[in-house]
């Protein structure tokens, strides 16, 4: 059985979350949230409290055993990208993309 939680529209790109949710994919949830912890990247703190999510839909649910679990599965999608234009020099205009993600926790019990 899987526990799963996910982040919709996180004010991050999806390039720069890969970098963290790679860091955790196949760890157990105690090494993944000391990872998380102390990682300086601004996406940690987000997959940190989504990781937290997922834990608690597993405590939730009941059937799963909270010291076996594991990030069984880890994904990062692209979101829709927000447009804003920035005035530049001699009446020109500069696009600025505020791209978003939406990034998937899914935990599973360690068989063992």
């Amino acid at each position: 059985m899987t526990a799963k939680a996910t982040l919709r529209y996180a004010r991050v790109p999806a390039r720069k979350a890969r970098y963290v949710v790679d860091l955790i994919r196949g760890k157990d949830v105690e090494d993944a949230i000391q990872t998380l912890t102390f990682s300086r990247r601004r996406a940690a703190r987000a997959v940190l409290k989504l990781l937290n999510s997922a834990v608690a839909n597993a405590e939730q649910r009941g059937d799963l055993d909270l010291d076996l679990l594991y990030v069984q599965r880890a994904t990062v999608d692209v979101g829709p990208t927000m447009k804003r234009i920035r005035p530049r020099a001699q009446g020109r205009a500069y696009l600025i993309r505020r791209r978003t993600c939406h990034i998937t926790l899914e935990l599973a019990e360690r068989i063992g």
